[in-house]
C-alpha cells in the first residue's frame, strides 16, 4: 500500500485529540476550553467515522460516529464533570486503539 493511497499523517488526528482530552483533567481550565473542545472532538471523529466508511470499517464507523455524537456542539450532552472525566479517559482508550485499527487496515490493503 503506497504512502498516498493510505494518506499521511493517518494518526494525527488522533494524537492531538489524545493530548486535548488529556489537558481537560485539569479542573482549572476555562469554560471556553471545554466549548473548543467539543468542537474539536466532533470535527476529528466525525472525519474518523468518514475514514472507517471509506474502508468499510462497520465497528469503527458506529464507534467513531456515537463518539462524535457525544461531543457535538450543537446538541450538547450534559453529564456532570465526574462522569465527564470518565467519558474523556474512555475517549482518550478509542483513539489510542484506533490509531492501530486503522494503520493495520490500511497496511493489510484493506482500503482499496
Amino acid at each position: 500500500m503506497s504512502e498516498k493511497k493510505r494518506g499521511p499523517g493517518t494518526w494525527i488526528p488522533q494524537a492531538v485529540i489524545i493530548i486535548l482530552l488529556l489537558l481537560a483533567f485539569n479542573p482549572g481550565n476555562p469554560y471556553g476550553y471545554y466549548i473548543g473542545l467539543r468542537w474539536a472532538c466532533f470535527a476529528c471523529f466525525s472525519f474518523l467515522a468518514y475514514r472507517a466508511y471509506e474502508t468499510k470499517m462497520t465497528g469503527w464507523l458506529w464507534t467513531m460516529a456515537f463518539t462524535a455524537m457525544l461531543y457535538n456542539p450543537f446538541f450538547r450532552v450534559s453529564l456532570g464533570r465526574e462522569i465527564w472525566y470518565v467519558a474523556n479517559g474512555i475517549t482518550i482508550g478509542i483513539a489510542i486503539f484506533s490509531i492501530f485499527a486503522y494503520r493495520k487496515s490500511f497496511d493489510s490493503g484493506e482500503a482499496s
